[in-house]
């Protein structure tokens, strides 16, 4: 499938088959967001790639008890590489890993703002749309591939992280259900081209 088309196809898919996602497939989607570009190069993401039907049904609860997130046979937990900023994330990092900041992009947000740290701020927005960035790349593979996904951004951050023993310093970001899909959804309202133009 060519990209144009990957990206015509793509649908957010909530109903999934129980049919295993073979490793060969789930490695080239992961391959996919490593290959992603990011700001100076950066590459500040950590993927976390969560097959156990155990711990998908957890994260469905810390997701607001989303089904599609435990029937997906895999759910890949995007986060943020934190250490990879260098410098502009040390007091961050200082204090996620004395647990004064919560490992939530709100909250990590909000301390930046409220200490004026704009340098640490733009760093972690960086952050933010590099892993952004990579999780489209793999939701476009697995499209190519006949796979489907579903960007999930409604879940309790510190949750997940407690749920998976995330290391503060990699807060998730996106939760990425996804497997072959069991449902065909027609495409969504899309704005024409003369709309979206200034």
């Amino acid at each position: 499938m060519e990209v144009l088309e990957a990206i015509a196809a793509r649908r957010s898919i909530r109903r999934y088959s129980s049919r295993e996602v073979p490793d060969d497939l789930l490695r080239k989607v992961l391959e996919a967001g490593r290959l992603a570009p990011s700001a100076s190069n950066l590459q500040t993401w950590k993927f976390k790639v969560v097959k156990d039907p155990v711990t998908r049904r957890a994260l469905r609860e810390a997701a607001h008890n989303q089904r599609f997130v435990e029937e997906a046979p895999v759910v890949i937990v995007a986060c943020a590489d934190l250490p990879a900023l260098g410098e502009r994330s040390k007091r961050t990092l200082e204090l996620l890993r004395a647990g004064a900041v919560k490992p939530s992009a709100g909250m990590i947000l909000w301390y930046l703002r409220k200490k004026g740290d704009a340098e640490g701020e733009r760093g972690f927005l960086h952050a933010v749309i590099n892993v952004t960035i990579a999780v489209e790349n793999m939701v476009l593979a697995a499209t190519s591939l006949g796979l489907g996904t579903c960007w999930v951004r409604a879940f309790e951050e510190a949750k997940v992280a407690e749920i998976l023993a995330l290391p503060p310093e990699y807060p998730p970001l996106f939760l990425l259900p996804m497997g072959f899909p069991a449902e065909d959804p027609p495409p969504r309202p899309r704005k024409n081209l003369e709309e979206i133009l200034i």
